[in-house]
């Protein structure tokens, strides 16, 4: 039996198998951060492919927390509804289904928006220089995460992502390149995890007992002075009981760096944070092999697997997975006269 294809079971919440769908940007919404007929069918065709979890894409929690103004919004009630549409259509052809709760920080490219980060350091010459966050600025970022994860409840979700990762807010804070404050949130790694860890205890509050908080961490800076592996597990195990159940493990993107990616080049944090936390964890990168996932969780390397682009270019991998991996799932009935 193919491991990839075993049940997995976090809490109250069992996956089918553990074949991820990472969240990824589709720059699909419009200004006002509505989920479309796009989003529906992007979701549901991943969950009729046979993914077992699928994460929405990065969810602004603030209108000034989006990348771009094409981005999905959960910073207003009105935006439930969209959100439990792709819920109940991943959850009817049998996925899990999480969302990504973000805020892009130094990041955020919409023009009209003003720009805060925990320091007053623009990501490249191309970025604007953001305004350092005050204390209101933090606890107001901290009530919108709180929100998000009530409204990704009301919604229906089974999970929430929280967005430490790609050098976006969370991860501004945590990383000592974009994290020069001399308070409690900046300086030692304590501090710095310190904006996370509120925002965890916050969301606990409304998100319930029995449903999965994950985290996405940047694992690897890939500069010297950055952060590394070993930190975001010290910077985990401050966080942990506060309620993360699952962390998923990419890397990057907190300061502009050359990065010599290559399938599973990821796979080795996500071994670290993994040994050094006793967390279930989530690895991948650029996987595309049927193969390579089985030996990642075969292994014990990883408790899931993630895969992004190959899933954009091939909703179905979970069954093609399946018939190179000589393991029996069921297809979606529509589509058994192409099993063979």
């Amino acid at each position: 039996m193919a491991k990839i294809f075993e049940s997995i079971r976090i809490k109250d919440i069992e996956f089918k198998n553990r074949i991820v769908m990472p969240p990824m940007c589709m720059y699909s919404s419009d200004d006002s951060g509505y989920a479309n007929d796009w989003h529906f069918i992007h979701y549901a065709t991943r969950a009729i492919g046979g993914t077992g979890l699928i994460i929405v894409e990065a969810t602004g929690v603030e209108r000034r927390g989006r990348i771009s103004d094409r981005d999905l919004g959960i910073w207003d009630d009105s935006h439930i509804v969209g959100l439990a549409k792709i819920v109940t259509l991943c959850k009817k052809y049998g996925a899990r289904i999480g969302i990504q709760l973000g805020h892009a920080g130094r990041k955020c490219e919409v023009e009209s928006e003003e720009i805060i980060a925990p320091s007053p350091i623009a990501y490249s010459s191309r970025y604007k220089v953001p305004r350092k966050m005050t204390k209101e600025d933090i606890d107001d970022v901290i009530n919108a995460f709180k929100e998000g994860a009530r409204r990704a409840d009301e919604a229906g979700f089974d999970l929430i992502e929280i967005h430490a990762a790609h050098g976006y807010l969370i991860n501004e804070f945590l990383s000592p390149l974009s994290n020069k404050r001399a308070d409690e949130y900046g300086g030692s790694l304590e501090n710095r995890a310190r904006f996370l860890k509120e925002i965890l205890r916050e969301v606990r509050k409304v998100w319930p007992e029995n449903k999965l908080i994950c985290v996405r961490v940047s694992a690897e800076d890939y500069v010297e002075e950055g952060n590394h592996p070993e930190d975001l597990a010290n910077i985990l195990n401050l966080v942990k009981d506060e309620g993360v159940d699952l962390v998923n493990v990419s890397s990057g993107a907190v300061v502009p760096a050359m990065i010599k990616a290559f399938p599973g080049y990821q796979v080795k944090f996500a071994e670290v944070i993994k040994r050094e936390t006793n967390l279930p964890v989530i690895a991948g990168g650029l996987i595309s092999e049927a193969e390579m996932a089985e030996e990642i969780v075969a292994n014990n390397r990883a408790d899931m697997v993630f895969l992004g682009r190959e899933l954009l270019r091939n909703p179905y991998w979970p069954l093609e997975a399946a018939k190179k991996l000589n393991h029996e799932i069921d297809w979606p009935l529509q589509y058994e006269r192409s099993k063979k």
